[in-house]
């Protein structure tokens, strides 16, 4: 594989793999020979429509929910998480909010929460590499929210 691709399309063909996995950590070696390619392509596409995929989400979510309600955890899982967790968000997504919001640090304290657990280690493990223009995306939410007003 090294003689194939540069160094980056190497690590981005492992974040790929353990990123589109609820269980990075059960990941092997025979499932990525297997499948690692499909799914290298898949987060490809992926990422290349990240924000077109991010304005669609982020328009429904601004018109079904307050602000503040998305990111609250009083009574469990928050809206913005089980929004993750039926697939109606990706990963990518929850780092973009993270970032603009900074709710895992609250998540993390308020739940005990094995799901939560695996959600908040997949996100602090991977937003280091994920390589995007946040300015764009905070902007968009601006407007959105605005405009909902």
């Amino acid at each position: 594989m090294s003689r194939k691709k540069t160094e980056q399309e190497i690590q981005n063909f492992f974040l790929a793999n353990f990123t589109q996995t609820f269980d990075p950590q059960g990941v092997w070696i025979g499932l990525i020979i297997d499948s690692g390619d499909k799914k290298y392509s898949e987060w490809l596409e992926h990422i290349k429509n990240l924000f077109e995929t991010f304005k669609v989400n982020a328009d429904r979510i601004i018109e079904e929910y307050d602000i503040e309600d998305l990111f609250s955890c009083k009574k469990g899982h928050s809206p913005i998480l089980k929004e993750y967790l039926s697939s109606s968000l990706s990963i990518e997504e929850m780092i973009i909010y993270e970032n603009i919001f900074s709710y895992v640090k609250e998540h993390d304290n308020k739940l005990i929460d094995p799901v939560w657990e695996s959600v908040s280690l997949k996100i602090k493990k991977y937003s280091p590499f994920l390589n995007i223009d946040m300015v764009q995306y905070k902007k968009h939410l601006i407007e959105q929210v605005q405009r909902g007003n």
